[in-house]
């Protein structure tokens, strides 16, 4: 397996393992899609190296969706347009037991910040702070879902034989959840607490790990879980390129090496 391969596969294995943001209660009125899932399956097909995170993901669901018997996936990536204009995009409609299912694909980076909003759901913001849950369920309940029903897409639906009304509607909403380095664990009331990843810290703080190893991975990798056979950098080489990266205003994942052997996923942020 070359090492492009196996990043593919690894990014794989990391996407089908993060757990769903949340379980059983629906949050914002978005019901999770809870499938049958083989954990064994390997990723066997070509993807462009150019295909962003949220693309890739897409492509990870949709092989993981197609190893279920019960599911029959109709149509993927589908582009609503209004004459020359495109309205939105339906990520996934698929039968399920002979359900039809609207999907929407979603993954996502969260840190936990106190200071935004006053409820669990608002904590939640993206690395660069221009994201924010709340946002993003805001978009899928407002306008992405709600795609289904438009004049626009009904000429697709009838060439499926399908009626918007009859069509259930679901997320897959995974993510990655990050909290402040040595901050007592928020308390997880709505989100699945099993999405807990690592910490954050801000660029003064790396003084505090100055006799661990670090590696930076391409943004790609950061669905993967960590891989130790990487070539690790010293405090200094770490240092030095982490400085660069937060006076860019970038916020990267790392993962950490401790003197004991454990290892440890965490961000940088350059916002205070």
């Amino acid at each position: 397996m070359n090492i492009k391969t196996k990043d593919v596969h690894n990014q794989y294995q990391g996407s089908i393992h993060t757990p769903l943001l949340w379980l059983k209660d629906t949050v914002l009125g978005l019901e999770q899609f809870v499938f049958s899932k083989k954990d064994d399956t390997i990723f066997n097909e070509v993807l462009p190296s150019n295909l962003r995170l949220g693309k890739r993901v897409e492509r990870f669901v949709s092989y993981e969706l197609r190893q279920d018997d019960a599911i029959e996936i109709l149509l993927e990536n589908m582009q609503i347009q209004d004459g020359k204009r495109t309205v939105g995009e339906l990520d996934c409609i698929l039968k399920k037991n002979n359900t039809p299912i609207h999907l929407e694909i979603i993954y996502k980076f969260y840190l936990f910040d106190e200071r935004v909003g006053t409820t669990e759901i608002e904590h939640w913001i993206g690395p660069n702070r221009n994201d924010t849950l709340v946002k993003k369920l805001t978009k899928l309940k407002e306008k992405q879902l709600p795609l289904l029903y438009s004049e626009h897409t009904k000429p697709i639906l009838q060439g499926l034989k399908l009626n918007a009304e009859e069509i259930k509607q679901c997320v897959f909403f995974k993510a990655q959840l990050f909290v402040p380095y040595t901050s007592e664990i928020p308390k997880f009331k709505l989100l699945n607490k099993q999405c807990l990843t690592g910490f954050y810290i801000h660029l003064p703080e790396i003084d505090k790990f100055t006799d661990c190893k670090f590696y930076i991975p391409a943004k790609l990798n950061w669905l993967m879980a960590i891989q130790t056979q990487v070539t690790w950098l010293n405090f200094d080489s770490f240092s030095r390129q982490i400085n660069t990266l937060v006076h860019e205003k970038k916020a990267p994942l790392c993962w950490l090496k401790r003197p004991n052997g454990t290892f440890e996923k965490f961000f940088v942020v350059w916002w205070s």
